[in-house]
């Protein structure tokens, strides 16, 4: 395999719409010759016409080594887990998405320095323009609670910046499926380049995710223009099946998916992951009570943080979980096919 090199990419995965453009590739690519831009380009990553494989024979193949979408992966629904439980945040979170609890998760493990740094998405609070970044402290983490995951984010293009320029050992990442298994992918290489980030690498939480969509076109197109809805008016954005954008003076739209596909990303129409499986958390607002969130506890080390978390006083938890609109849902996302 490592004498594939982006080119393989190019034919099997980019230019056939399979693309995650989860920013992987980007990440590990050793002579920085990957990027994503922004626009109509942005279905798969560009190459600045450089290749370490392509151009010098240097056998390298670290971009397709980790890519999620080159292996065919098991359709599951819930998943293996080691507990299940409904969380909040035991202290107030002020833009939290639903109960805090992977903020609060994430703030435990930065006190306790069980992370150094966690990579996740920051947003501008007026456009909601997203962007990967990396938070180093708790304070921060509460800057960045609720931070919308629907939008699509190049996320682990941040991970080269973590792991070679900041030299950061102990990273947790919060990504949709697409990022969370190509952590796995990451997690399982032997390669020499792939090293340094699966050994950096301390905490994966997965969140729940149908889809992710298209910032210009939903923010410009449908928000704004089709609904007069301007950027800074959005305070919260949910997709429990149906997207529900609630707006500072608490109004809730309420817009049937089928009503907003032109705006999904294409890459999301193969994914059959609902539920982050291969993450150490997965979390989403699905089977909860409103105000709550659904922890899916699914490694020993995801256990070790959840609990640290929960031995700190920074999460309340509860058994009330309903398992049946997950899996419905989950269902229904698995019977996409390639």
């Amino acid at each position: 395999m490592y004498d594939r090199n982006y080119t393989d990419l190019e034919n099997t995965i980019w230019h056939t719409g399979k693309c995650a453009c989860c920013g992987a590739c980007v990440a590990v690519c050793p002579a920085n010759s990957l990027f994503f831009e922004t626009g109509e380009n942005s279905t798969h990553p560009m190459n600045d016409g450089y290749c370490k494989s392509e151009k010098d024979g240097v056998a390298c193949g670290a971009c397709y080594e980790i890519c999620p979408r080159v292996n065919e992966r098991k359709i599951e629904t819930i998943g293996d887990s080691i507990d299940i439980v409904s969380a909040s945040a035991n202290f107030d979170v002020e833009k939290k998405q639903s109960g805090g609890a992977v903020t609060a998760i994430l703030m435990n493990a930065l006190e306790q320095e069980l992370v150094d740094a966690v990579i996740t998405v920051a947003e501008d609070p007026w456009t909601l323009k997203p962007m990967s970044t990396i938070v180093t402290s708790s304070e921060a983490m509460t800057k960045q609670a609720g931070s919308r995951y629907n939008w699509w984010v190049p996320l682990l293009s941040a991970l080269k910046e973590a792991v070679i320029t900041k030299k950061y050992r102990n990273i947790a990442i919060v990504g949709v499926p697409c990022v969370v298994q190509a952590i796995s992918e990451m997690r399982k290489s032997e390669h020499d380049l792939i090293r340094p980030f699966k050994d950096s690498i301390r905490l994966m939480i997965g969140l729940f995710c149908t889809e992710t969509f298209d910032y210009e076109k939903m923010v410009e197109g449908k928000f704004k223009k089709d609904m007069g809805i301007d950027p800074w008016q959005i305070k919260r954005l949910d997709i429990p099946g149906k997207l529900e954008i609630t707006t500072e003076e608490g109004k809730v739209h309420t817009v049937p998916l089928s009503e907003v596909e032109d705006c999904i990303r294409p890459g999301c129409a193969i994914c059959t992951d609902l539920t982050a499986l291969d993450a150490d958390i997965s979390a989403g607002s699905i089977g909860t009570p409103k105000g709550e969130t659904t922890l899916i506890i699914r490694t020993p080390v995801g256990n070790r943080f959840f609990m640290s978390a929960v031995d700190e006083e920074k999460l309340v938890i509860s058994d009330n979980v309903d398992l049946k609109p997950i899996e419905a849902l989950a269902n229904k996302k698995a019977k996409r096919k390639a």
